[in-house]
């Protein structure tokens, strides 16, 4: 089993019984103002103090405001006068950029070295899967260089890590997200083979982190992010190496394990295991669309396989170029056993891919992961035209494609769509051919952010696809800005316009 712990301390190792007592009365409307505030002090100092204030909360509240330094939202202006929506996203990328991070002590953001973007809001550090969409606007709109900026920080990350966290704060060391590093380097051709090779070296890094211990695997086993299939064949899911409330979240998941009666550290693990997936929450992970029966550590997640599909096709891509052909050799042996894997145990005969339920053994109903197969060239031609099919019947929507075909309340189903998905399913269907489709998604797309844009003069992390307007939902107010949404929109707006 792998149970490394993080390295470096988070605000419940340094701030444990304060951070508790903060969160559990919830003395700030979102829990991820306390884990991101700057101690003004030495954490033991301010331990040492602590356990000498009254509990009141007023003055609880002083002592936070006396030791810690509250961080700031990555707040955008509003359009006003400003009506075509290219040029406020113009506008606004300087305000979603950072000029890098030193170490604070005893803080918990992570040091960068150079300019990177946020995506907006709460969302005030630098983060992984996220990125990658955010980067496909700034190519778009000129910015490439502060794009090749990006890519650099998490090349930095992997050399520093072995692999990227969630985002830059020492509470998400534990674990991951979406591994996308494999399609930043895509968007950027690199021709330097010294550049190049480091690219390579990262890649394989990331792999090495999400495949750690599959060779010690028979069938059946599971550890950290690998499970070992019946047939032995080796697959991903999502993980988390804690199982402690997520200390950005901590009342809501403390609140989530009360109205369970599993085993809290099971269940922790598996709200931390959704947030790896980025998928945070939706019934994906769900047995009733309750988040008390969230077990995201049980499914062989398809987008997931996918992603790494695409980072073992990218190690065999790169490794060729720089002449390394045992090393190509050896992940195009990876990609065909994985492809082959996907296709027995995440394909459903409905026609589309899906998770797998390790427990039950059946596979899940359909979401808008089925369109990442195509999005990395996993899936065969036959299975991409069974997947535009079930896509177009189940998933697509007034304003773009839903999220999934449930109600449940959590921002990750039914009637939200996001704009990664949009991304993968428009580009993994033209990928196959599929161009009426995924011309009809990136403009209906389009057409309900520039809506909801004329009306607000912003921008949303999510959307309503079937009301056509900003989306709600989750465990957090919605937040602006917003990263992904401008990369995608912008990228699909041009394309669409060029189509």
């Amino acid at each position: 089993m792998t149970t490394s712990p993080p390295l470096a301390p988070t605000p419940a190792d340094l701030f444990g019984a304060l951070l508790e007592e903060v969160q559990m009365r919830r003395l700030f409307p979102d829990g991820k103002t306390f884990v991101d505030a700057v101690p003004r002090r030495p954490a033991a100092e301010i331990m040492e103090r602590f356990a000498t204030v009254a509990r009141a909360d007023d003055d609880l509240r002083a002592f936070v405001l006396d030791n810690f330094e509250l961080p700031t939202i990555a707040s955008v202006h509003a359009a006003r006068e400003e009506r075509n929506l290219r040029r406020y996203i113009r506008s606004i990328w300087p305000e979603l950029r950072r000029g890098g991070d030193a170490a604070i002590p005893d803080g918990s953001l992570l040091a960068l070295e150079g300019p990177y973007v946020v995506p907006g809001g709460r969302f005030a550090e630098l983060y992984y899967w996220d990125s990658y969409f955010t980067m496909l606007g700034l190519v778009h709109d000129g910015e490439e260089a502060l794009a090749r900026s990006l890519l650099e920080r998490f090349t930095e990350l992997i050399e520093r890590y072995g692999y990227v966290p969630n985002g830059t704060r020492s509470y998400y060391l534990s674990r991951s997200q979406p591994p996308l590093y494999h399609a930043m380097v895509e968007l950027l051709p690199e021709a330097q083979p010294a550049a190049l090779r480091r690219r390579l070296s990262a890649m394989v890094e990331e792999h090495r982190y999400w495949m750690a211990d599959a060779e010690r695997l028979g069938p059946g086993d599971r550890s950290g992010n690998v499970v070992a299939m019946p047939d032995g064949s080796i697959l991903n899911r999502y993980w988390d190496r804690r199982d402690t409330p997520r200390e950005e979240s901590f009342s809501e998941d403390v609140a989530t394990s009360s109205a369970s009666f599993r085993d809290p550290a099971r269940m922790f693990r598996d709200l931390r295991a959704g947030a790896e997936s980025g998928w945070d929450f939706s019934s994906r992970w769900c047995d009733d669309g309750q988040l008390s029966s969230i077990r995201t550590t049980d499914f062989v997640a398809v987008d997931l396989n996918a992603f790494l599909f695409g980072l073992e096709r990218a190690i065999a891509v790169a490794a060729d170029r720089l002449w390394q052909d045992a090393l190509a050799a050896a992940f195009r042996r990876r990609a065909t056993e994985r492809q082959a894997a996907v296709t027995r145990w995440c394909w459903s005969e409905a026609g589309y891919f899906t998770d797998f339920d390790l427990r039950d053994g059946v596979r899940r109903p359909i979401t808008a992961a089925s369109a990442v197969p195509l999005f990395t060239g996993l899936a065969s031609a036959a299975q991409a035209d069974a997947t535009e099919a079930s896509i177009r019947q189940w998933l697509l929507a007034p304003g773009g494609l839903r999220t999934s075909c449930v109600r449940t309340g959590q921002q990750w189903d039914a009637p939200n769509g996001w704009a990664p998905l949009q991304w993968m399913a428009a580009s993994g269907l033209r990928r196959y051919g599929h161009h009426d489709l995924a011309r009809l998604i990136a403009r209906r797309w389009t057409q309900t952010v520039d809506a909801e844009f004329q009306g607000s003069g912003r921008i949303h992390e999510k959307y309503d696809v079937e009301a056509c307007r900003a989306g709600a939902g989750g465990e957090y107010v919605p937040q602006l800005g917003f990263g992904w949404t401008n990369g995608v929109t912008t990228a699909l707006m041009d394309l669409v316009a060029c189509d």
